[in-house]
């Protein structure tokens, strides 16, 4: 076997040393400076590329291969989205996005065709409509690691980058419609590409659900961490290898491929495993971006490429804001989503490649607009400093919305302080334990501030959060969320987490209860289970139904249901049990004699 030649070694060390030495020392400068890590990257790519120190010379290499973060982050935003969830959010994704893309890349075609009037209509459409893409490896993470994920504006935000992902399937079929090139009879294109991308959807769907399940059960009993790491990253590559072989964006094949393992219960071991990847991968992309950054172009003419940076940062707040309030939203949110897309996205320079090649545009146009989506992902940072004021100003008498981090330790932790959560919460304190309530709606921690009661806010089944508002030291937690799709799978991080905390959670119905009951560490509550029970022993003393009547009553058919439900656990069939039930043709006799 031969060995690689020890120069080569030597360089991609050296590589490697002078890459992660600049992103460490940019992004903690930075980092201090509250300005984040982004834009540390952005200079630091700069800093060490071609046209700084020098110290990089092929970053085009770099860039290629840590296109992979974005693919890797889709794929993990994927796995937070089951397809119920997808299909609450179909009117943004379907009406918004599209909505989104055409206005904005409309807006910049007008700018484009105004300033450049040498630029054909042509160019100015291939140039003006990518710039209506937003930076999903910019976004997505901010929205994360804010927990502003589940709110109105990260719902949308959401919807349009992930609509926005789908569009470079038109937008490559746009410039390949407009291409002055010669065809090349090997690619794929027009509603060909759109027929194939359905198909390849389908298929990863079905595949997931007949081979890849199968497999991640059998890594799952053959209990090796390096497996299911593996397994993610194949899952991953295989996803977006299939999209990128029919033309069409490798990361919107990654997020298929989350969205199919969304109600795995290995979903947060693989979130979990693949995370590290990513994180370092979307670091090395933003240090690719600024070392492509062609900084000749910006000192030729500054004012010009910083003034279409300011028109495409301001056309997009504007149209954004705008088409914010029209869909429902309130002014505040709406500036703070208009901001947080505001620039442009790193699909552009895919399109701008595109474009070129399609001898639409001059390579030089390509370099230029280049340097104005990295002038305007620059700006990205300083705009969230607003929107990140915005956000913490609350009207007059509303609540703050606290992080549980600062919280006083309590042994019992609440998630949701809804109608459920808030009556949980009143016995606890009534006995005398010290609780902390978590709840990730603004609008109801504003009102519990109304009464003077204290709710933090977040997502409570984040297990980082959960260690915040300090799991470790709790005895128990309570999670009374109307979440009908949270199951002891889901819950198993948090069972792991915190193997000393006991766990009580609210179920929505006897299906969500069988869920639950495969982990017997979760103490599992109907919520209308009592109630009902309670509103029959009321009618009962109202029929003149004596009072150990009523007790043997309520206490055979407690005896019945749990008998029922052992019987629908054991065989996995609802249907199971029936003799169990009252009035049913095959149920038990059982008779109380009436005066």
């Amino acid at each position: 076997m031969e060995h690689a030649p020890h120069n080569l070694v030597a360089d991609v060390m050296l590589g490697g040393v002078v890459l992660l030495g600049a992103a460490l020392i940019a992004v903690l400068i930075f980092r201090r400076l509250g300005l984040g890590a982004v834009l540390g990257y952005l200079v630091a790519g700069i800093a060490i590329g071609p046209d700084g120190l020098g110290l990089i010379d092929a970053p085009e290499t770099i860039l290629a291969y840590s296109e992979i973060g974005i693919i890797l982050l889709l794929f993990l935003v994927g796995l937070e989205l089951s397809p119920s969830r997808l299909w609450l959010l179909r009117r943004d994704i379907l009406l918004f996005g599209p909505l989104q893309v055409t206005l904005c890349g409309l807006g910049m075609f007008a700018i484009i065709r105004f300033a450049m009037p040498t630029f054909s209509w042509e160019a100015a459409l291939v140039l003006g409509l990518p710039l209506a893409l937003s930076s999903t490896a910019q976004v997505l993470p901010l929205l994360q690691s804010r927990g502003r994920m589940k709110t109105d504006y990260g719902e949308k935000s959401f919807s349009i980058l992930l609509f926005q992902d789908i569009s470079i399937v038109p937008l490559l079929t746009i410039v390949a419609a407009l291409s002055r090139a010669p065809a090349d009879e090997g690619a794929i294109t027009g509603w060909r590409l759109v027929l194939y991308a359905v198909l390849a959807i389908l298929g990863l769907v079905l595949a997931g659900r007949y081979l890849l399940s199968p497999l991640l059960r059998l890594v799952g009993k053959i209990s090796e961490r390096e497996l299911f790491i593996v397994t993610g990253l194949f899952t991953v590559c295989v996803s977006a290898a299939v999209m990128q072989a029919i033309g069409v964006s490798p990361a919107l094949g990654a997020f298929v491929a989350g969205v199919m393992l969304a109600e795995s219960p290995y979903r947060h071991e693989l979130e979990a495993d693949i995370d590290p990847f990513r994180s370092i991968l979307l670091g090395l992309f933003f240090l690719a971006v600024g070392m492509l950054l062609d900084v000749d172009v910006i000192l030729a003419q500054p004012l010009f490429v910083a003034g279409l940076a300011l028109a495409l940062v301001a056309v997009k707040i504007a149209i954004i804001f705008a088409l914010g309030r029209f869909f429902g939203l309130k002014s505040k949110p709406s500036i703070i989503m208009a901001m947080l897309l505001s620039q442009g996205g790193e699909f552009a320079f895919v399109l701008f490649t595109a474009a070129q090649q399609a001898l639409l545009i001059e390579p030089e146009a390509a370099s230029l607009f280049g340097a104005v989506v990295t002038l305007s992902m620059a700006s990205t940072p300083f705009l969230m400093i607003i929107a990140g004021k915005l956000a913490a100003q609350k009207p007059k008498g509303a609540a703050q919305l606290d992080d549980p981090a600062l919280a006083s330790r309590a042994n019992v932790i609440i998630v949701g302080h809804g109608r459920f959560g808030q009556q949980v919460s009143q016995i606890m304190q009534a006995a005398g334990r010290s609780v902390t309530l978590i709840d990730i709606n603004p609008r109801t921690i504003d009102i519990s501030g109304e009464f003077g009661v204290k709710v933090f806010y977040g997502d409570g089944t984040r297990i980082d959060l959960l260690q915040r508002a300090g799991g470790e030291d709790a005895q128990a937690i309570f999670f009374c969320i109307d979440d009908r799709h949270m199951t002891a799978e889901s819950l198993m991080p948090v069972r792991e987490t915190f193997p000393r905390t006991k766990l009580f959670v609210r179920a929505y119905d006897r299906q969500q209860a069988l869920a639950f009951m495969e982990d017997n560490g979760i103490s599992i509550i109907r919520e209308l289970f009592e109630s009902s029970i309670r509103m029959s022993v009321d009618a009962l003393k109202f029929f003149g139904t004596d009072r150990e009547a009523i007790h043997e009553i309520i206490a055979e058919f407690r005896r019945r249901d749990r008998s029922r439900l052992k019987a629908q656990f054991s065989s996995g069939d609802m249907h199971a049990g029936k003799r169990h039930s009252f009035g049913g043709d095959d149920s038990d006799d059982f008779l109380i004699a009436q005066d």
